[in-house]
């Protein structure tokens, strides 16, 4: 992935190159080469140099200025006849910003930095959730699905901490990957690179290229860590297609695409504005052969990567949502159950800890014996901070100090829990 050294190593039309070189000018009115290469993250000499050259011999660009020595200094503008050309190109899209690459080297690239070699041991799992309190059950099965690489269906009661579990497992994914700030496909820009979902990395690494010391990085690729992408009830059918956006003219990449070499995460399923059998009906291909379809306005379909380990996580039963066929193409189903009270116990503590309130033995036993025992009442992993929370704004009013005093917990239960 080293830089490019001339047009034929970026992998992309000299055309689109050009195209984005006017549009650039027109959006900024004079620019130097200097500039307008860092903008699209393509070397001035062997890559935009020629462009340039090409550009002024059609007499689309000419020399408006200069702001300093050489002839990456030199300063562009556009010519009438550039300025006609520019409302063409971007009648067919104004994306301005990084060259793309190549829809066959970011295939190249997500396979090369995929996480299906990647191997965990229990100790590995243990310490990436050691934050949490979670049985030896559990960690025993969230071990095998990273090693597989494909599908987890996690299921249990609401508030057992699924999507946190969830969030945990994606740090033994590990490492950093590259992400291109967009692709070409058949002629349209599809933007890939999110800032809202991707995080960069704090070491870019992104000065030298490690087999060959002497050649730098393509910067059309960021280095960020592994994405995991988490959607819920706002998941659509037309939001896992290439969506294309009418004003700009160019296609912004679905959430799968954006979590390539990562986790895909959809919450609360069932709860879509699709029918869950839609839904997975949509997955079956990408499951199974390890790559999606995509469609272009034009019609045409793209191959794509799909390598991600992708979750699902529900409330739900899962027979009340998804036939035993489809079951059986999610490799890895995981019940993430109540908290027996030893572990509930050891959630109560820590919270305690964190939230600054007297944690005591006679407290703790107080509330499981009274509020869930005699109450047959279950236990969740999510109810000890909640209480707590209670607790606290309970004994601020009061003025009193916050412990696990028996008056302080019948009030935070009587103020939290609903009898339906």
């Amino acid at each position: 992935m080293s830089e490019p050294t001339n047009i034929q190593e970026t992998e992309i039309s000299q055309r689109i190159i050009g195209d984005l070189v006017i549009k650039l000018i027109y959006q900024i009115t004079i620019i130097s080469a200097q500039k307008m290469a860092e903008t699209i993250k393509l070397p001035y000499f062997g890559v935009v140099e020629p462009v340039i050259n090409q550009l002024r011999k059609a007499e689309i660009i000419d020399i408006g200025g200069s702001e300093g020595l050489g002839e990456s200094a030199y300063q562009y503008v556009l010519t009438p006849k550039g300025v006609q050309r520019a409302l063409e190109v971007i009648n067919h899209s104004s994306y301005v910003g990084p060259a793309p690459v190549s829809l066959d080297q970011y295939r190249k690239i997500i396979k090369a930095q995929t996480f299906g070699d990647i191997h965990v041991g229990p100790q590995q799992v243990r310490e990436a959730l050691l934050d949490m309190v979670v049985g030896n059950d559990i960690v025993d099965s969230i071990g095998p699905a990273i090693n597989t690489g494909r599908s987890m269906f996690l299921y249990g009661p609401a508030g057992n901490g699924k999507t946190l579990l969830s969030e945990h497992v994606a740090r033994l994914l590990g490492g950093d990957v590259y992400i291109p700030y967009a692709m070409e496909a058949d002629g349209f820009v599809i933007k890939v690179f999110d800032q809202n979902l991707h995080v960069v990395s704090g070491d870019q690494r992104n000065n030298y290229d490690n087999s060959s010391l002497d050649r730098k990085l393509d910067s059309r690729w960021v280095l960020c860590k592994r994405p995991v992408i988490v959607v819920g009830g706002e998941l659509s059918l037309g939001s896992l297609d290439l969506i294309w956006d009418d004003t700009s003219k160019y296609y912004e990449a679905p959430f799968q695409l954006k979590s390539n070499n990562g986790m895909f995460l959809i919450d609360d399923f069932g709860r879509q504005q699709m029918r869950p059998r839609d839904l997975l009906n949509r997955w079956i291909v990408p499951l199974e052969k390890r790559m999606d379809f995509l469609t272009l306005r034009t019609g045409k379909k793209i191959e794509v990567p799909f390598d991600e380990l992708i979750v699902f996580s529900t409330n739900l039963a899962p027979r009340d949502l998804v036939d035993e066929a489809f079951l059986r193409r999610i490799q890895n189903k995981i019940e993430v159950r109540n908290p027996t009270y030893e572990e509930y116990r050891e959630i109560l503590r820590r919270q305690c800890e964190e939230l600054k309130v007297s944690f005591t033995d006679e407290g703790a036993v107080y509330l499981l014996k009274e509020h869930y025992v005699k109450a047959r009442r279950e236990l969740r992993n999510c109810h000890p901070r909640d209480l707590l929370k209670q607790i606290l704004g309970i004994s601020s009013y009061l003025g009193a100090p916050a412990t696990l005093t028996k008056d302080l917990i019948d009030q935070a239960v009587a103020s939290y829990f609903v009898e339906l």
